[in-house]
């Protein structure tokens, strides 16, 4: 595991579709478009590349509870591939940190709430020691990180379909910046994966 110290990585990871959009108009949280491609090689692959790394995953609530009332259960899941269980294993022993301003107690293990702005909560985990901070498919927590030009690697898997409408990931306004692209993976049913570093 990389361990580095004041200078961790902030790393942010989400789904694409081609048209740019990470949710479908009419049902944010309907994420049946996604589920095809999300079980191909490229896409284990590429998150398993993503955690290994890491020592603290950093969601927004609504995820939160999605990744958290989900992946516990695929530890031990007949037919569970390995990457999926490595991946469930990691997010359940992992250093949490869940934005949010509704919850008062976390009900996860190793779980921090954080009721600060994004940025600032991210400012004051880059100082501690530790692995990556790894962004999980949250997209509010990814755009205000952008925003503030706190991400330092970039990554996203990006499926062939339009969905026609719907939330973009990059927004106007962003801070204009270079990035390098650190891989790329394409494969079955035609998606891709892509890493890019920042450039500062």
């Amino acid at each position: 595991m990389t361990q580095q110290t004041g200078g961790r990585r902030v790393v942010t990871n989400i789904a694409l579709s081609l048209d740019g959009r990470y949710a479908k108009p009419d049902n944010p949280l309907d994420m049946s478009w996604v589920m095809p491609y999300a079980v191909t090689d490229v896409a284990r692959d590429h998150l398993t590349g993503l955690w290994e790394p890491a020592t603290t995953a950093l969601l927004g609530r609504v995820n939160a509870e999605g990744f958290l009332g989900f992946w516990p259960t695929v530890i031990g899941m007949e037919g569970a591939d390995p990457r999926d269980e490595g991946f469930a294993k990691w997010l359940v022993d992992a250093d949490k940190v869940v934005l949010s301003s509704t919850l008062r107690e976390a009900p996860w293990e190793r779980t921090t709430l954080a009721d600060a702005p994004t940025a600032e909560v991210v400012a004051e985990l880059k100082t501690t020691e530790g692995g990556d901070i790894l962004v999980l498919s949250s997209a509010s927590v990814i755009k205000a990180l952008l925003a503030a030009d706190l991400v330092d690697r970039l990554a996203f898997t990006v499926f062939p379909v339009f969905l026609g409408g719907g939330p973009r990931l990059f927004d106007d306004g962003l801070p204009a910046g270079q990035w390098t692209l650190v891989s790329q993976t394409a494969g079955e049913h035609g998606t891709a994966a892509l890493v890019y570093d920042r450039v500062r």
